[in-house]
């Protein structure tokens, strides 16, 4: 068995003195040059780091132990020379007590030349498998593998509570010129905080850094990195995933509800719920509203609650706020198994410069880019990526398939897309840097984006991306290969701002604004349109649905139906942000829980049901979306009736499919024998009347539906006399029998 051969001769095994001084200090910039065990004239040198140690012995086969040598002036080194090389572990005591470990230097790396040789090149699409804190079994024992992409660092070492957070211990192995940087770690365990000490490349030490690829974060306003397992985990929503392509086709009936984790509803003290509460609460809720997907502000982790998400730090760690990763794949799951599909509200256009995130991580611009100008947002006081930096692409790339994959999210709504497809998005002359032809277009980002788009839909069947996008840059919801961005589908910023404009003028004074409820039209299926009432209408003074509404309460209220009433019916999917579904009264406010005692009042009440009532109807008429993006699903009977302000079209799905005609009065004022063109004979049932009694209304309509006379009129060949309620929207729907 190995033993000391001497102490003279261990310590002869010792670094030499400068090597000895910067492991002191912190500054040993590869610390597995000189501990653990290596080659040397009289044998195998082992020297081993063990600060607050008074005694260390090295311990090899079965029972064979030998004491290693304190290295006289550096408190925690130990030294010894061995006749042999094979594993070994430590056994450590001072006057307090005993340990027994493994040295982490006595491991190799666990990263191949293929893995750096991807990385490098910016094509690893599964990053997260080779970068991050991943629980294994590296040769024969136990632990925690951790790698971090760093390339301008001269040092990092891992800290954390399992080494009491000393930046001296646990330097970790540069590996060649790939800027990764790892180190096996045995005997740490799932649930271990962690962070990166990190030397620029001066030398400087920077601020303690988080894993940019961490799957899991301490709770606000702790900043440190936890290891968390992600791997192993049974699925049960097979079903969903084999069937969900469907469910996200351009004719499909998709209606979304926006939602904010932390406000949505909460516990007694104002506790958020967790993903398991939210896993029956929120998921039933939802699928009995009708709705067919959920939207999930973001729930990357971030440092900061006002920000809503948006300004995320952890990008691969779903918040801690609600709970584990496994926990959230249980919110998605319950999801799936009722047939509800999870979108996540996705950031890539920038990122806070909190000290423990991304801004200047090993001492550069590394994410970012340097020129403010480019690289600093000031709407927001964010960093902006730069991807025009290869390893940047691949770290987002792969970021998006991360949460598809490992989650089974069913798509990503992509944030603040316009911002990123123009370098002087928000910026004066001057405070932008033009691309190589002169132009304002962010070439990268353009590529950035397509890539992103051809790459999930390619790698992950069934899934959708949505842009919030509020510009008129061409083909955002059209395929990259006939030169559009690859999204599957872009938010209609256009519609909701004309509409909602509208809906805020009084009454009387519509007939002069007709036009921006008719101009949406216009453009609507120049793209794969959502149309959207999310969070950001009803923040920052804007007041909720409720409160834009002109009038007394009762006209409020029916304003929302009718306007509700307009929007289930105009040619778009549908998403509508959490409390408009029961018309809140007051703003939004992530501090605390919707305004759920409302539904006790008839009046909000009547709206909820209302919204329930139009999913129900939507998804079961093929006419209100199988022909979403195409002119021929819609047209207009009156579009013109300016003095009235009353609004009729039709929506038409495939030929065999009945038709739908809606009447929208925009006004007060009950119109009882109003005379409207139909595109087909027959009896038209009333399926929805936005002023029923159900509703809230007053309970005017039809008496279940019309029948069309031969009487032409509005340029159809027949027409019928229908009642419109104040301020109301009425949907009939053709060809189906007078009960």
């Amino acid at each position: 068995m190995p033993r000391l051969k001497s102490t003279e001769a261990a310590l002869r095994a010792a670094p030499p003195a400068d090597i000895i001084a910067a492991l002191l200090a912190g500054r040993l910039a590869d610390p597995f040059q000189f501990l653990g065990l290596r080659d040397h004239p009289d044998g195998y040198a082992l020297n081993v780091f063990v600060p607050g140690a008074d005694e260390v012995t090295c311990i090899t086969g079965k029972s064979s132990r030998t004491a290693l040598v304190p290295v006289p002036d550096a408190p925690g080194l130990f030294c010894g020379l061995l006749r042999k090389a094979q594993p070994y572990r430590l056994a450590a005591r001072n006057h307090e007590a005993e340990w027994t470990f493994d040295d982490p230097y006595r491991f190799g790396p666990v990263l191949t030349h293929d893995d750096l040789y991807y990385i490098g090149e910016g094509s690893m699409h599964r990053l997260w498998a080779a970068l991050g804190a991943h629980l294994i079994t590296h040769e024969g024992v136990k632990g925690v593998h951790f790698a971090v992409w760093a390339p301008s660092a001269t040092r990092v070492a891992l800290v954390g509570d399992f080494n009491l957070w000393d930046t001296r211990r646990h330097g970790m192995r540069r590996m060649g010129h790939s800027g990764v940087w790892e180190i096996f770690v045995p005997g740490m365990s799932a649930g271990d905080v962690y962070k990166y000490a990190i030397h620029g490349p001066d030398g400087t030490v920077l601020p303690l850094k988080a894993d940019p690829v961490g799957f899991g974060s301490e709770h606000p306003p702790r900043t440190g990195s936890v290891v968390r397992d992600i791997s192993g985990h049974s699925w049960t929503d097979e079903a969903w995933m084999e069937g969900r392509e469907a469910k996200h086709d351009i004719d499909a009936p998709i209606s979304i509800y926006e939602v904010n984790l932390a406000s949505w509803r909460r516990a007694e003290g104002n506790r958020p719920l967790s993903y398991l509460e939210l896993a029956d609460t929120l998921v039933d809720y939802a699928v009995d509203m009708g709705f067919t997907h959920i939207e999930l502000m973001p729930i990357t982790e971030h440092p900061f609650d006002g920000s809503w998400g948006y300004q995320p730090i952890g990008m691969y760690a779903p918040t801690i706020r609600h709970g584990t990763p496994d926990e959230f794949r249980a919110l998605v799951t319950a999801a799936h198994k009722k047939g509800l599909g999870v979108l996540l509200d996705w950031v890539p256009a920038h990122f806070p410069t909190d000290e423990h995130g991304l801004a200047q991580f090993d001492g550069t611009h590394l994410y970012d880019h340097a020129d403010p100008r480019e690289g600093f947002h000031q709407d927001w006081n964010t960093a902006i990526y730069n991807f025009g930096r290869r390893e940047v692409v691949n770290w987002m790339r792969s970021n998006a398939l991360y949460w598809l994959e490992e989650y089974h999210l069913d798509g990503l709504r992509v944030d603040a897309v316009a911002s990123m497809l123009y370098r002087d998005y928000s910026r004066k002359d001057g405070e932008w840097v033009p691309n190589a032809d002169g132009g304002r277009e962010n070439y990268e980002n353009i590529a950035f984006l397509r890539d992103i788009n051809s790459f999930v839909y390619g790698e992950v069947p069934g899934i959708m991306t949505v842009a919030e996008e509020s510009t008129a840059f061409p083909g955002v919801s059209r395929p990259v290969y006939l030169g559009g961005l690859g999204f599957g589908f872009k938010w209609n910023m256009g519609w909701m701002n004309d509409t909602l404009r509208y809906m805020e003028e009084d009454p009387i004074n519509r007939k002069y604004h007709h036009h921006l409820m008719t101009f949406g039209i216009n453009y609507a299926f120049s793209e794969n349109f959502v149309l959207p009432i999310s969070h950001d209408e009803v923040v920052h003074g804007k007041g909720s649905m409720l409160a834009k509404m002109p009038g007394n309460d009762w006209e409020k209220f029916a304003n929302v139906r009718a306007y509700y009433g307009f929007m289930w019916t105009h040619p778009g999917k549908k998403l509508l942000f959490m409390g408009q579904e029961f018309a809140q009264r007051e703003e939004w406010n992530h501090d605390q829980s919707l305004d759920w005692h409302l539904v006790d009042a008839p009046a909000h009440a009547g709206v909820q049901t209302l919204v329930r009532d139009l999913n129900t109807l939507y998804r079961a008429t093929p006419a209100l979306y199988r022909n979403d993006v195409r002119p021929g699903g819609f047209a207009w009977i009156d579009g013109g009736d300016v003095e009235n302000s009353v609004y009729v079209f039709q929506r038409i799905g495939d030929p065999e499919e009945p038709r739908a005609v809606v009447i929208m009065n925009m006004t007060p004022v009950e119109r009882p024998d109003h005379r409207v063109g139909l595109p087909g004979t027959g009896y038209w049932r009333e399926a929805l009347n936005t002023d029923a009694v159900e509703y809230g209304g007053g309970g005017r309509g039809n008496l279940g539906g019309v029948r069309a006379e031969p009487i032409e009129w509005m340029g159809q060949g027949q027409s019928a006399s229908v009642t419109l309620p104040p301020l109301s929207t009425v949907i009939l729907i053709e060809g189906e029998d007078e009960t």
